[in-house]
């Protein structure tokens, strides 16, 4: 039974109004309600953190045969052991589920995105779906980290093989992995580093794909290389560990400088568009750091990537990895991957749209099913936030300063949070026990994630109105739509422009919803449906009154992008940032949760830790500072030919699935492989030449 109470508003508090008590019900604000169980839900096995990996020289190496005869035996590449560091990256044989792989065969994925280009530090998309996570190698690791005990966990080292800190906190020296090359054999270095930091991060012409600013790595950090294999980063804070988790993907992922350089305008005539889109997806073989390289694209048809023979990392054995010798990627529809997979002609996906989960489910559970569907914790939530930036982020016109107004106002938000159906909106995505009430803050499958310490304004349509009066807000011309008071937008209706991506038929789907329970309020609510990469460039850019978001890691680790939990610098939130002035407009409350959030950066005490964040939780919650629409869970889909897939991957908690499973470990018994590579037996070629090498 809801607890309620009735309460007084005055209609004074409207301009134009004359005074008279209004009487409203209002739900008292209340913990959310537990979640229902879900059995299919699978379970992580913990390990230890030092028993995944080490860096150290092993006796000998190997590689597929076909390498070694048709390639180094012809002398179109050096020896494997002259193609790898001094000390190669090894995975431990003992955190391997299947143990050492054997060479051979593709993993094939079905994505709904495009490519605009592989220049992912200026800011264009490889197209997602995992694409870039094969690509790209950073400082750090942390999706593996899902295994590991939260006591336990800090990155994995990845290109910096170790790291020391000063006496005083606030210098950390990062030691590179020592003679590891591009897939084109130039040498990584920290030049590689370095670019990446003061001409893509650091450059405020330049905007890296995933957001990264100087201050995700802290306000007034700075970086310099010390020589060929070290760095040293400056931080204002005593050993804010918390950085190394900005370290990893995709914030701090350098691309090769030996390539980009001479494209950028510092170093060139170009413009900074001709830099950004100076090696489009037809621009093959692209060297990168990850353990496959692009060579063929087809527009609207597929992206294969093959094997790169100057991958640094091996097994216990010696073996070059990755196993695989090929990825595909077919470019057609997000909910086209899920049904691939399920069908086997497809061999992974997230299964992250609950539109597919029954029919996915009742397809898994066929024996003859060529997939697996292991079921993960509640960690995909989604939710949508309210642009509050009041000073100028954006350029806003009259009636979008005016929404902003209204975005600040706390009567507003939490009559905007309790019209809020999520039971029905929860059940328009899918039936049964997947989906959840989710207020708005953590995410309930974070360690982080304290129950008591979320508040929850449940349903209450009556009481909404009353609190949109209560916010100045009526209905003046009968047409059911609240106005804007007289002298603010000219008294018109209250119209909301709402960002969505329309990539994704959940995001969608939520957004009708919104808009049809916030017209029941008296908001009228226009959607402005994009494409992710125009949908992120009118997020960036402020042009937008409520957008819709899938929760992102500072919401779903905590640990990870914990700076775009709160506005601790002019860049770092999602939804409410700077002008050019560089200041942010602050609410009382959000200079709390920033206080907070600096706290928990700076600090090492796990149990401290876990206080802030119930602060935290506890203060965004009752503020309505996001406002929560529902969260179940996602299942990975694996066709059962694949070996060394860690039991419980989540499909997103410290970055996607297709990292966290460790894809150069994967591999597939000889007696189960298929002939599904489209090149087999060759290597990339030439930067900027098509196909791979002959």
């Amino acid at each position: 039974m809801r607890s309620i109470r009735r309460i007084g508003i005055a209609a004074g508090l409207m301009l134009g109004v004359s005074v008279h008590a209004l009487n409203a019900f209002a739900s008292e604000p209340t913990v959310p309600p537990e979640p229902a169980t879900f059995p299919a839900e699978g379970k992580i096995k913990f390990v230890a953190r030092d028993s995944i990996l080490e860096f150290k020289a092993l006796p000998d190496y190997h590689e597929p045969d076909w390498v070694t005869e048709k390639f180094v035996k012809t002398g179109k590449l050096p020896p494997v052991k002259d193609r790898l560091p001094k000390e190669p990256l090894v995975f431990k044989t003992g955190n391997m589920p299947d143990g050492v792989g054997v060479y051979g065969d593709t993993m094939r994925h079905v994505i709904g995105g495009r490519p605009e280009g592989w220049n992912y530090g200026a800011g264009q998309t490889q197209g997602w779906g995992g694409i870039d996570i094969g690509l790209s190698e950073c400082l750090t690791r942390t999706a593996p980290l899902f295994q590991v005990e939260a006591k336990d966990t800090e990155p994995l080292p990845n290109l910096a093989r170790s790291w020391d800190w000063s006496s005083d906190g606030h210098k950390l020296t990062m030691h590179l992995i020592e003679g590891a090359k591009w897939s084109d054999g130039a040498p990584f270095n920290a030049d590689d580093v370095m670019f990446y930091w003061d001409d893509e991060v650091v450059d405020p012409n330049v905007s890296p794909l995933n957001g990264a600013t100087p201050e995700t790595f802290g306000v007034g950090t700075t970086l310099k290389k010390v020589d060929d294999y070290t760095v040293e980063w400056t931080f204002k804070e005593a050993f804010p560990r918390q950085y190394l988790y900005a370290m990893a993907y995709g914030t701090f992922c350098p691309g090769p400088s030996h390539i980009l350089k001479p494209q950028h305008p510092k170093y060139s005539k170009n413009t900074y568009d001709q830099f950004k889109n100076a090696f489009p997806p037809e621009y093959m073989n692209m060297p990168v750091m990850g353990a496959w390289v692009p060579v063929e694209y087809r527009p609207d048809d597929i992206i294969v990537m093959r094997r790169n023979p100057y991958y640094w990392k091996v097994d216990e054995k010696g073996n070059q990895l990755p196993y695989l010798n090929e990825l595909q990627y077919k470019l057609s529809t997000w909910a086209d991957r899920d049904v691939q997979a399920v069908a086997g002609s497809g061999d992974f996906s997230n299964l992250e749209q609950p539109e597919n989960f029954v029919a996915s489910l009742k397809r898994a559970a066929d024996p003859k099913a060529p997939a697996r569907l292991a079921f993960g914790p509640r960690l995909i939530g989604y939710n949508l936030r309210l642009n509050f930036s009041a000073n100028g982020w954006g350029n806003p016109d009259e009636r979008s300063q005016a929404v902003r107004e209204l975005n600040r106002n706390e009567d507003f938000r939490k009559a905007v949070t309790m019209a809020l159906d999520r039971k029905a909106l929860g059940d328009s995505l899918v039936k049964g026990p997947f989906t959840a009430i989710y207020p708005g803050g953590f995410s309930s499958g974070t360690s982080f994630y304290d129950r008591k310490s979320t508040v929850y304004y449940p349903f209450d349509l009556a009481g909404a109105k009353a609190l949109l009066a209560k916010a100045g807000l009526k209905d003046t011309d009968g047409d059911g739509i609240v106005n804007f008071r007289a002298g603010t937008a000219g008294g018109k209706d209250v119209e909301i422009v709402m960002l969505v991506n329309n990539d994704y038929t959940t995001d969608k789907s939520l957004a009708e919803g919104v808009v049809a329970q916030m017209e029941k309020l008296g908001l009228r609510v226009v959607l402005n449906g994009l494409n992710g990469t125009q949908r992120d460039a009118s997020q960036y850019s402020g042009r937008f009154d409520w957008l819709i978001r899938r929760n992102d890691q500072e919401l779903t680790s905590v640990v990870q992008n914990t700076e775009q939990l709160a506005p601790v610098g002019p860049k770092t939130s999602w939804n409410h940032r700077a002008p050019e002035s560089g200041e942010v407009d602050l609410m009382p409350f959000e200079k709390d949760l920033v206080d907070i959030v600096n706290k928990f950066v700076s600090t090492q005490d796990n149990d401290q830790r876990a206080e802030l964040m119930r602060k935290f939780q506890k203060i965004s919650t009752e503020n309505v500072y996001n406002v929560g629409l529902t969260e179940y869970p996602g299942a990975l889909i694996v066709n059962k030919r694949f070996s060394n897939i860690p039991q419980g991957t989540p499909i997103f908690m410290f970055n996607w699935a297709e990292d966290s499973i460790i894809r150069e470990r994967v591999f597939v018994n000889a007696d189960k492989q298929a002939k599904y590579e489209l090149f087999p037996q060759e290597l990339p070629g030439k930067p900027g030449k098509k196909g791979p090498m002959d």
